[in-house]
């Protein structure tokens, strides 16, 4: 299956998360990844770094948009000395002309696109050819439908970091991508690394110790543990979120993901976009809920199999 990745890697982890279990996967070919929110063209690095680590570096990277379509500024990088240690990020400015072509011969090669960043270079490419994200499958982590069940964080659309940092593009990408799955915040909740997966990524490989090492560090900066003890459905030794990977995860077919196919509009209230029911919108799959143990058991062997390799 072929694959094109678009991220605002080396942010939060699970970006690193997500690109590892795509490259641990089996059948899968990445034909190219772009990087977002990426200014000084240091997430393109990081990311060529970790293409070096896992001995792929022969994928094509290119540097995407810096600032949303409006020209924001969006998000910001951690400690390197916490997340990768001696691992060295040579940086990769360059124009995001580079990003859209990349994007654009991906579509033509008829990859999947999945986003795992703001969707602001989906909308660069919906406005230099459009109609282009209308011939591609497109699979976007990100998205406000439904609010979380029951003993999980009582979060809003707010929250939804991908969708809110660059609604233009959000909204762009949505009336564009007919293909179009939503890998929904609430309906990815249940998916988890933790700390009782700490072990097993270490004995990995050098892949699984980096992320460990990330995810640790990742926990220790917002207390994540402390967010698991207070809610229920949430285990004691959460280190993060697996967002990211199940929105490869689904892009891949994973069985393990319920979906529903719902008409939808995009609204904006208050400066938040998010998609409400509406017999008249686009249909569009949404992501209602995963099995998260087995999305765990499989994402930890497409680690160990990327590290085995």
């Amino acid at each position: 299956m072929r694959v094109h990745l678009d991220t605002d890697f080396a942010g939060d982890t699970d970006d690193a998360a997500a690109l590892a279990f795509l490259l641990g996967s089996p059948d899968v070919d990445i034909v190219g990844i772009t990087t977002v929110a990426d200014p000084d063209g240091r997430r393109a690095g990081y990311v060529h770094a970790f293409l070096e680590l896992a001995g792929r570096s022969g994928i094509p990277v290119a540097t995407g948009a810096g600032a949303s379509v409006a020209g924001a500024a969006m998000g910001d990088l951690p400690d390197h000395d916490a997340y990768w240690g001696d691992v060295e990020c040579v940086p990769r400015p360059a124009p995001v002309d580079d990003a859209v072509a990349l994007m654009t011969a991906s579509i033509d090669a008829g990859a999947t696109l999945i986003g795992i960043g703001p969707y602001t270079n989906f909308a660069l490419v919906e406005a230099a050819r459009p109609g282009a994200l209308d011939e591609a499958r497109v699979v976007l982590m990100g998205g406000w439908v439904t609010p979380p069940a029951a003993g999980f964080p009582p979060w809003g659309a707010s929250r939804d970091w991908n969708a809110q940092c660059d609604i233009g593009a959000t909204v762009s990408v949505f009336e564009s991508a007919r293909a179009l799955t939503l890998a929904t915040l609430p309906g990815t909740i249940a998916a988890h690394l933790r700390g009782a997966h700490l072990d097993r990524l270490r004995a990995s490989g050098p892949i699984g110790a980096l992320l460990a090492r990330q995810a640790i560090a990742h926990e220790a900066e917002y207390d994540v543990r402390a967010l698991g003890r207070a809610h229920a459905a949430l285990p004691d030794d959460l280190l993060n979120f697996q967002w990211d990977p199940v929105a490869c995860a689904v892009a891949l077919g994973w069985p393990g993901a319920t979906t529903e196919r719902l008409p939808l509009r995009a609204q904006i209230d208050g400066g938040v976009v998010f998609f409400v029911p509406d017999g008249s919108g686009t249909p569009t799959t949404i992501v209602t809920a995963v099995d998260g143990d087995d999305f765990a058991e499989l994402w930890l062997r497409a680690i160990e199999e990327l590290d085995r390799r």
